[in-house]
């Protein structure tokens, strides 16, 4: 892959494109008897599957597609953001709070982004055009930011060695702004929809399609994760030592790329057409429920319930739930009630039907598993802001030579322990626990999400250890000399923090590839683009969360006798302190997800039951 980069860097940007566009066109997929694919592009209301078919050129497929305009997208966004917080200090001169917090919110309102996002998907414009029009403003974002780096007169003079620095104006602010709000808005639409619209490539109905599924889960974000060491090593490299106007053009480019690659197959992408905004139904069952509040629910009444499914529907027929009984009251018909001809209520807002209820119940039992998620996530949200300022403090020499590792690098190591444990996890351990568990995917995804949980509050341990000896040695012994507005660097080599990135790249195996999984699985059909951006959505709360006790901490820890454990100088603080306050969150959250999980009801269909993760309707499966 980086030997293609570098050859398509030495030609010109009509050339590259020219050569890329000839490629794609010449390629034609071929089944295995030698004849075209079909081609699945036709929208209807309903979803075409992709032709279970094998074809002779997989990367011309709408899976491979999907994959690779993914890999490109986060190489481009990722080469960005993830010297984002290094750059906010180092060339616009910011404090680190400042830098973490604004870091924190970014990450926040982006990930928030995707609940619209998939709603306008879901509502109105479909995956493919919201993929469209997102990866093009995403291309937008990242060149904004690069310009900020390029003209000097979008970011403040170089500051040096100087403790006193000229901070950014108002104009300076507002341009980078506006490319974060671009970036916001490519978000808001890649990350719900990406996942989803891939999935929809495989056909559920076949045993080759569901196996299909539950792989791509473990294979999509081992493609992020590439991206994401390919933008943590090269990309950053460049733009720590070499120039950061040439290491941010590289992320710009790279989307250029996305957008090519992504409407090079739009011709045989299977498109799932806008059904209206499902929410509606939800709040419909709400408002009836409220309006059926006095209602007496007699016991055993679920079959004189009403029960309505339109023609058109694309979510699976759901077997009646004994939880949230509230909600039944929505389906009880009184003679008030008026029934169409076709079987449709007169009034929706008064009576819905019995499948209405229980999606919604759908999405009440996910809320809990959601929170507790959320709060997991501050963990590996430290590895990302204060863990790089650890590495910034310590020895970042290789072995002898001169060479540094960027701070901000450090992170690769969580990518590369997630990237080599996916395969093992998917080609390994699940078809082992198959056999043992008898389970489709080895484990529940409840479980993996457990484990994950687990491993978080470890990593947190781990990393109030390190540090605890990162600032015991600068402390005690010679340091390296000193970091610009910082302090003392340590003669601790940056590697003591491979372990705790380690660590929190297993927990992002079990845990965030559980809880999308998860997500897509227990969402109605018409919903899983709000699926997708619930789980960007407890990222935004961890970022948010985050943010929120970093501010209390240093608040809180200013005035008290013990100093500040959040100072700038790392060595006068005691950051570990706060790891270790992390680590105890967790530790309540782990038992708040238990008492979840062991409440929770899988969804059933009733005319497929998913062996894996199901047994009896009403029966509460543990983690």
């Amino acid at each position: 892959m980086m030997q293609q980069l570098k050859l398509m860097g030495q030609r010109s940007m009509a050339e590259q494109w020219g050569w890329l566009l000839l490629l794609q066109m010449s390629l034609s997929p071929t089944t295995e008897d030698g004849e075209p694919c079909p081609s699945s592009s036709v929208s209807t209301n309903t979803r075409i599957p992709f032709p279970d078919q094998i074809c002779r050129n997989p990367s011309f497929s709408p899976v491979f597609c999907s994959r690779r305009n993914e890999t490109f997208e986060k190489l481009g966004a990722i080469g960005t953001l993830a010297n984002l917080l290094i750059y906010l200090t180092k060339v616009f001169n910011l404090k680190s709070i400042t830098a973490a917090n604004i870091l924190n919110i970014f990450n926040g309102t982006t990930n928030f982004a995707t609940l619209l996002g998939a709603f306008l998907c879901d509502t109105y414009f479909g995956r493919f055009k919201t993929l469209a029009f997102c990866t093009i403003a995403s291309y937008m974002g990242l060149q904004a930011i690069q310009l900020t780096a390029a003209i000097k007169s979008l970011h403040p003079p170089h500051c040096g060695n100087s403790s006193t620095c000229v901070g950014p104006t108002k104009g300076q602010m507002a341009f980078l702004i506006m490319g974060f709000g671009m970036l916001i808005t490519g978000a808001a639409g890649i990350r719900p929809c990406n996942l989803a619209f891939g999935a929809d490539q495989f056909n559920p109905e076949t045993e080759s399609g569901k196996r299909g599924i539950n792989s791509f889960f473990n294979w999509y974000f081992f493609t992020f994760t590439f991206a994401q060491m390919v933008s943590l090593t090269l990309i950053v490299y460049i733009q720590s030592n070499v120039s950061w106007a040439i290491g941010l053009a590289i992320p710009a480019i790279l989307m250029l790329v996305s957008c090519a690659i992504f409407f090079s197959g739009s011709k045989i992408y299977v498109r799932v057409k806008a059904t209206g905004s499902p929410m509606t139904s939800v709040v419909q069952v709400i408002v009836a429920a409220i309006r059926k509040a006095r209602l007496t629910r007699h016991e055993q009444s679920w079959q004189s319930l009403y029960s309505y499914i339109p023609a058109k529907s694309i979510n699976s027929k759901l077997p009646y739930t004994d939880q949230f009984r509230f909600l039944d009251k929505a389906a009880i018909v009184t003679p008030q009630d008026q029934i169409n001809v076709e079987g449709s209520p007169v009034n929706p807002w008064r009576l819905c039907s019995m499948q209405q209820v229980e999606e919604v119940k759908c999405l009440m039992r996910v809320i809990p598993i959601w929170a507790s998620a959320m709060i997991y996530y501050i963990a590996i949200v430290q590895q990302n802001t204060y863990a790089i300022f650890q590495a910034t403090q310590a020895n970042r020499r290789l072995g002898t030579t001169n060479f540094k590792i960027p701070a901000a690098s450090y992170v690769v190591f969580l990518m590369l322990s997630l990237t080599i444990f996916i395969p093992i996890y998917d080609r390994v351990l699940v078809p082992f626990l198959r056999r043992l568990t008898g389970k489709e995917g080895g484990i529940t995804v409840l479980q993996r999400m457990g484990i994950g949980l687990s491993l978080a509050i470890l990593t947190m341990l781990v990393s109030g250890f390190v540090e605890s000896r990162r600032r015991h040695i600068a402390l005690t012994r010679p340091t390296l000399g000193m970091e610009p507005r910082r302090g003392e660097i340590s003669s601790m080599s940056a590697l003591w923090l491979v372990p705790q990135f380690a660590l929190a790249g297993l927990t992002e195996a079990f845990a965030n590839i559980g809880q999308v999984e998860f997500y897509y699985k227990q969402f109605p059909e018409n919903m899983r683009s709000i699926a997708g951006s619930l789980y960007y959505c407890g990222m935004a709360g961890a970022n948010y969360l985050s943010s929120l006790l970093i501010t209390i901490v240093h608040n809180k820890t200013g005035n008290g006798k013990g100093g500040n454990w959040l100072q700038e100088d790392l060595n006068k603080g005691k950051l570990d302190y706060y790891y270790y306050l992390i680590a105890a969150i967790g530790m309540v959250n782990l038992g708040y997800f238990l008492v979840c999980a062991r409440w929770y009801q899988y969804k059933v269909t009733a005319e497929v039951k998913d062996d894996s993760e199901t047994e009896q309707p009403g029966k509460c499966m543990t983690p």
